[in-house]
């Protein structure tokens, strides 16, 4: 399997909410957690929390890290008027997508109490 072109068409199909291409991608029993909200999925479920969300999506793969128990992904997520950073670690049995653990962050400025502090800068 080319783990990173499977990850990329995981993320178009996130995007594009492709309810069959995302379900072809996990184990009837995978489990899926989002652990910025405390909630556990199943494969049926984590597809209707996707697909089911309002609006059009874009997303982009900015980095993959492969190693032997899981992968890694850092992804950016958007859509018209919201913006999100995923951290995402994946563990596959073959071909599919078993367990997978993410890390929600909303874009956005940095807290006031930093700005007034005058430290770090923008990174892009």
């Amino acid at each position: 399997m080319d783990i990173q072109a499977f990850i990329k068409d995981y993320w178009h199909k996130i995007a594009v909410q492709d309810r069959l291409g995302l379900a072809e991608m996990f184990t009837e029993d995978a489990i899926i957690r989002w652990h910025n909200t405390n909630e556990e999925f199943t494969r049926e479920e984590f597809i209707k929390a996707n697909c089911d969300y309002p609006g059009e999506w874009h997303g982009n793969v900015e980095r993959i890290e492969i190693n032997e128990d899981y992968i890694l992904t850092i992804s950016h997520v958007w859509s018209a008027d919201q913006s999100f950073h995923v951290c995402s670690f994946f563990i596959f049995e073959g071909n599919q997508i078993c367990k997978l653990d993410e890390y929600w962050g909303d874009d956005g400025e940095a807290p006031q109490w930093r700005q007034q502090l005058k430290i770090g800068r923008k990174i892009r």
